[in-house]
């Protein structure tokens, strides 16, 4: 196949994965937003952990939350729990990596917190651990998952919502998780600032 027909290829995966998509997504991203419009006006914080790429889409979200995401307004409290080198690897080094992110919300997590959890194959262990410290500290998730959701997906409560992208491939999986992020980040400005229609 030629260079360009294959990346032409991976452009039409990509914008039929978020179409497939959005039927089950807009609901749950909807759902998700209103926990995080309420968790951020009774004061609580959005926490965020993930893996790889997914360490880079809680920082992305955390960033979005505390500066802004297109609308002036002023900074709302989330954590990204990947960003602390120091922590992360004295956490991985003193106990055990699946520990580094739910250490963290057993340090940080309050009742009227939230839990982002992102996890493209809902396997990851350190996630995982971090969704249970979540729920002792009685902090509702929000995942954003992949496929099946896998043992994330099987992870969830009554007040948690699961976001699982209806794609096996790993990349599409992320792209679709980036555009969760950006409607998430702009739902919840949209309610805050009164824009919602």
């Amino acid at each position: 196949m030629p260079l360009h027909d294959r990346i032409f290829g991976h452009f039409q995966a990509s914008a039929q994965t978020k179409l497939d998509a959005a039927g089950a997504l807009v609901p749950a991203i909807e759902q998700a937003a209103r926990h995080m419009v309420h968790c951020l006006a009774q004061g609580g914080k959005i926490l965020v952990c993930g893996n790889g790429g997914s360490a880079t889409d809680a920082q992305h979200f955390a960033s979005h939350m505390i500066n802004r995401f297109e609308q002036e307004r002023p900074g709302l409290a989330a954590v990204a729990l990947t960003a602390d080198t120091s922590t992360l690897t004295s956490i991985a080094n003193d106990l055990a990596y699946d520990q580094v992110f739910a250490r963290q919300v057993k340090a940080l997590g309050q009742p009227g917190d939230l839990l982002l959890a992102i996890s493209s194959s809902g396997n990851s262990p350190s996630v995982l651990q971090a969704v249970a410290a979540a729920h002792a500290r009685s902090m509702p998730v929000i995942a954003l998952t992949g496929n099946d959701g896998g043992a994330l997906g099987e992870q969830m409560q009554e007040d948690d919502v699961c976001l699982s992208v209806p794609a096996e491939s790993a990349a599409r999986i992320h792209e679709v998780h980036m555009l969760a992020i950006h409607c998430l980040c702009d739902a919840v400005d949209s309610v805050l600032l009164g824009v919602e229609e």
